[in-house]
């Protein structure tokens, strides 16, 4: 595969509309208060840890990695049909969220006791963030 092939600014662009939608996601007016009682903190716990710095900025790093993987399997997509755009790309990312991103993260969220509430919201978003990469990747081709 020719990585040159791959559209960088869709990707750059991709990675910045998954990390938005991850921003709106888990927000203060959705579902950041229930995924934070969910994972038995109490609404005034300081999240306390990380610095809001590495926080950001490495789930930033993160995003660009799943909007380059999201273009790799668009473009290995595109090789075997011509015509794929947009609306496959937003089926290839809806389903590497269904498919990759919440079944490898089931075993996580039921193994550290944090349930199904909090794995649903966490892969909601994963395939909601996936799925917008790749409709733009797709898109873009």
């Amino acid at each position: 595969m020719d990585f040159s092939q791959i559209n960088w600014l869709a990707v750059l662009v991709a990675s910045i509309a998954g990390f938005v939608v991850g921003g709106v996601w888990f927000g203060p007016k959705t579902f950041y208060p229930i995924w934070w009682k969910l994972n038995g903190n109490e609404p005034t716990t300081d999240p306390g840890g990380t610095s809001v710095a590495v926080l950001f900025g490495s789930t930033y790093l993160a995003t660009i990695a799943q909007a380059a993987t999201v273009a790799i399997v668009i473009e290995v997509g595109s090789l075997a049909d011509p015509s794929f755009g947009a609306w496959q790309g937003l089926a290839a990312g809806a389903l590497l969220g269904a498919g990759i991103a919440a079944a490898s993260s089931l075993s996580h969220r039921l193994f550290a006791r944090h349930g199904f509430g909090v794995w649903i919201i966490e892969v909601g978003q994963d395939i909601v963030s996936l799925a917008v990469m790749g409709l733009i990747i797709g898109a873009w081709l």
